[in-house]
């Protein structure tokens, strides 16, 4: 079981959009359904997002967050193209340039390289990292209580 963080390049606030959020959680429901991913604990910040999770038994964990990142990242570029948006042009250009510097990549880039996997090895340490999750939305102001 691991705990990961994806962020967006330039931390860039994507998920200030309901749309864009939406498309994460689809990917994620998508993802447990149909790619073996085990997600136990997981928040939505506006430029980045913290899970616990792992790979259920015959499957790979590096090709599923692989596929969930770029099916993610492939809706919500799209809709960032096709749909009016305020910073379009400037999300658009913060992207290009990430895309352009790394030939892995087509054209656009959404999320940084790194995720910060953190194997979870013992209780303490996960629930370290849940209290974590849980909270981070009252640290961000986001809500005014874990609760919510």
């Amino acid at each position: 079981m691991y705990s990961l963080t994806f962020s967006t390049l330039e931390w860039l606030d994507v998920f200030t959009r309901k749309r864009y959020k939406d498309i994460v959680v689809e990917s994620l429901a998508y993802c447990q359904q149909e790619k073996g991913l085990e997600l136990y604990s997981w928040v939505l910040m506006s430029n980045h997002i913290h899970l616990i999770a792992r790979a259920k038994a015959s499957y790979k964990f590096l090709d599923i967050l692989r596929d969930f990142n770029k099916h993610a990242s492939k809706q919500i570029i799209k809709l960032i193209e096709e749909e009016p948006e305020s910073s379009r042009d400037w999300l658009l250009v913060v992207m290009l340039k990430a895309g352009v510097a790394n030939g892995k990549n087509s054209k656009y880039q959404l999320w940084r390289k790194i995720n910060h996997p953190i194997e979870l090895y013992s209780n303490e340490v996960i629930n370290h990292k849940i209290d974590y999750i849980h909270n981070n939305p009252e640290i961000e102001g986001m809500v005014e209580r874990t609760e919510n």
